[in-house]
C-alpha cells in the first residue's frame, strides 16, 4: 500500500534540509552562470563585436553561446545520471563551473593577446562559455531531480521550488557583484578591466559546491535501482526520521522498478507524459523571461537611465524576484501546481502586452518599469519554480533521468531561439517583440489547463499511475 500524506507528521528535518541546500547550490551557479553576462554583454560587444565590425545576430550568438553548451549538457546528463549517479554527475558539472569561470574572464590564456581583439578570441570566448553551459545544462536537470528524488512528497514541491529560488538569488548575487565592480568606475575600465572580475567572481561557489558534494548521499531511488538496497534504506531512514516509513517507501520503489511496464524505455510509459515534459520546458522559454534577464541592463538603459542606474534597477527586478518565488515556496504545495502556472500565465501575458502597448506608443519610463516588474514577478511565482517541480515528478522512475534530459535540452534549444534572436527581432518591431512574448504566455495558460496534471500530495511512485492509465486508454 503508498504511503500517505496523513500519516505524516514531521517531513522535514535537519538532515533533509542541509543536503537539500548542497543540491540547491546547482540552482545557485545556473542562475549566475547566466546572468552574470547582463552586465558584461555591453563590454563584450564593444570588445569582440563591435570592434570586428560583425553583426547584431553574432551579439545575439555570443550574449547567449552557453545555451548551446546548457543543451548539450541537458542531453548528455541522463547519460551522466543512470551510470555514475547524480551525485557524481553535479561534481563534474561543479568542475565545468569552475573552468567556464576562469577561462571565460580571461580567454587570451596562451594564446592571445589583451587588447587585441580577433574571431579566434572570440571563438575561445564562446567555448568557455560553452563549457559552462555545458555544466548550467547538467545541473539544471541533475539538481532538481536529486531534490525530488530525497525530499518527502508533502513538502517536495517546496523543497524543489528552493532551486528555482537559488537560481533567482544567484541572479541577483551576480547584478549585486556586477553592480559593485562598476560602480564609480570610468565606463571604459568596465570595458577593459571590469567585465573580467565578473566572469572570473563564479568560481568561488563553483568551488563551494565541488567541496560540498562530497558530503551528501546518492539518491535513495538512484541506489535502489543499482540493486543497492541497504545504502538506500539507509538514506530513507534518515531522510524520514523513521526505518517503518522507511519501508514502506522502498517497498513502492521497488514495485516501480520492477514494474512489467518500466523497461527502461522512453517511451515505456507512453507519448503522453514525455510531450508534456518538453512542452513545458518550451513553453517556460517562449514566454520571453530570459530576454528581461539577460539584456536588463540594455532594456533599462533604453528608458534613460546611464549604465550604474541600469544596474541597479535589475537589482531592484532581482530583489522582486526573490519575493515572489519564496511565494510560490510557500504556496505551491498547498495551492497545487495547477493553478499558479496558470495565474502566473495571465499575469505575464498582462505584463508583456503592456510593454508592447508602451512601446508602440513610444513611452519608455516608470511604468515600462512596472510592466516589466510585474511581468517577472508572475513568473517567479509560477513558471519559474513551478516547471522544474513539475519536471522533477511527472517523469516515472525508470525513465526519469533520460526523459529529465530530453527535456532539459528542449529548455534549453528553445532558450537559445529566444535569446539569441531577441536583438535582430528588436531591430525589426519591439512592441511585435514584446507582444509576441504576452501571446505564448496565453498559449502556455492553455496548454496548463488541457494536459498537464496535478501532482501536490503524491508520491513519485503514485504519479507513474497517471501515465500508465493514459497509455492504456
Amino acid at each position: 500500500m503508498l504511503y500517505t500524506m496523513k500519516t505524516e507528521k514531521k517531513p522535514l528535518n535537519s538532515y533533509v534540509i542541509s543536503i537539500t541546500l548542497v543540491a540547491t547550490l546547482g540552482g545557485l551557479l545556473f542562475g549566475y552562470d547566466t546572468a552574470v553576462i547582463s552586465g558584461a554583454e555591453q563590454s563584450i560587444q564593444r570588445y569582440l563585436i563591435d570592434s570586428l565590425g560583425l553583426s547584431s545576430l553574432v551579439h545575439g550568438i555570443t550574449v547567449s553561446s552557453a545555451l548551446i553548451g546548457c543543451i548539450v549538457g541537458g542531453l548528455i546528463s541522463g547519460y551522466f545520471a543512470n551510470r555514475i549517479g547524480r551525485k557524481n554527475s553535479l561534481i563534474i558539472a561543479a568542475v565545468l563551473f569552475f573552468i567556464s569561470a576562469l577561462g571565460a574572464a580571461y580567454p587570451e590564456f596562451l594564446f592571445f593577446e589583451v587588447g587585441e581583439p580577433s574571431i579566434g578570441l572570440l571563438v575561445i570566448f564562446n567555448l568557455y562559455r560553452v563549457i559552462g553551459g555545458i555544466g548550467v545544462g547538467m545541473a539544471s536537470a541533475l539538481s532538481p531531480t536529486y531534490i525530488s528524488e530525497i525530499a518527502p512528497q508533502e513538502v517536495r514541491g517546496r523543497l524543489v521550488s528552493w532551486y528555482q529560488f537559488a537560481i533567482i538569488f544567484g541572479q541577483l548575487l551576480v547584478y549585486f557583484v556586477n553592480y559593485s565592480i562598476a560602480k564609480g568606475q570610468p565606463i571604459a575600465w568596465v570595458n577593459e578591466i571590469g567585465w573580467r572580475y565578473m566572469f572570473a567572481s563564479e568560481a568561488i561557489p563553483a568551488f563551494l559546491f565541488f567541496v560540498l558534494l562530497f558530503y551528501v548521499p546518492e539518491t535513495p531511488r538512484y541506489l535502489a535501482s543499482r540493486n543497492k538496497k541497504d545504502k538506500a534504506m539507509n538514506v530513507l531512514t534518515k531522510i524520514n526520521n523513521s526505518k517503518a516509513k522507511a519501508k514502506m517507501i522502498m517497498s513502492d520503489i521497488n514495485k516501480s522498478l520492477s514494474a512489467s511496464e518500466a523497461t527502461g524505455k522512453l517511451f515505456s510509459y507512453g507519448k503522453t507524459v514525455i510531450v508534456v515534459g518538453i512542452l513545458l520546458s518550451i513553453f517556460q522559454q517562449f514566454i520571453g523571461i530570459n530576454v528581461a534577464l539577460y539584456y536588463a541592463p540594455r532594456i533599462f538603459e533604453s528608458m534613460g537611465a546611464g549604465q550604474n542606474a541600469s544596474m541597479l534597477q535589475t537589482v531592484i527586478m532581482g530583489l522582486v524576484n526573490v519575493i515572489f518565488t519564496i511565494v510560490a515556496i510557500q504556496t505551491v504545495d498547498k495551492w497545487g501546481r495547477k493553478p499558479l502556472l496558470m495565474v502566473g500565465s495571465v499575469g505575464m501575458a498582462i505584463g508583456m502586452f503592456g510593454v508592447a502597448l508602451l512601446a508602440q506608443a513610444e513611452i519608455f519610463g516608470t511604468w515600462t518599469l512596472i510592466f516589466i516588474i510585474f511581468y517577472t514577478a508572475s513568473f517567479m511565482m509560477s513558471w519559474g519554480p513551478i516547471c522544474w517541480v513539475l519536471l522533477s515528478e511527472i517523469f516515472p522512475n525508470k525513465i526519469r533521468g533520460q526523459a529529465m534530459a530530453f527535456a532539459v535540452a528542449a529548455q534549453w534549444a528553445a532558450n537559445f531561439f529566444i535569446s539569441s534572436t531577441y536583438p535582430p527581432m528588436m531591430e525589426f518591431s519591439g512592441p511585435l517583440t514584446y507582444g509576441f512574448y504576452g501571446l505564448m504566455s496565453v498559449i502556455a495558460a492553455i496548454f496548463v489547463w488541457k494536459m498537464v496534471p496535478e501532482t501536490k500530495g503524491k508520491s513519485l511512485e503514485q504519479l507513474e499511475n497517471i501515465w500508465l492509465k493514459g497509455k492504456a486508454e
